[in-house]
């Protein structure tokens, strides 16, 4: 019961992405993180406040979080067909050569 248990957790959690989807979360990241940070810049030296910096930055970090960490299906959009496993193949031809 508690590896049943363990596995729905897994499937759960795991969050499997394309590298295609790793590309789009780092560019999302980039310019979410950067845009906030030239905006709470502008806000703190206008305001004269670091304060007013500290919190735009850290809101524009947990919007990025919320973002780009939860395991989106736009983020699965087009997935690798890895080989299968019990293709019982122990050996990869590269370039002519038998590596085993």
């Amino acid at each position: 019961m508690a590896d049943q248990l363990l596995k729905t957790a897994q499937d759960l959690l795991e969050g499997q992405i394309d590298f295609e989807g790793q590309k789009s979360a780092e560019l999302a990241t980039t310019l979410i993180l950067a845009g906030t940070g030239l905006i709470a810049l502008v806000l703190g030296y206008f305001q004269e406040n670091i304060h007013v910096t500290l919190w735009v930055g850290l809101l524009g970090t947990a919007f990025a979080f919320l973002i780009v960490v939860p395991p989106f299906p736009i983020y699965n959009e087009y997935p690798e067909k890895w080989l299968r496993t019990d293709t019982g193949v122990s050996a990869i031809e590269v370039d002519g050569k038998r590596i085993t």
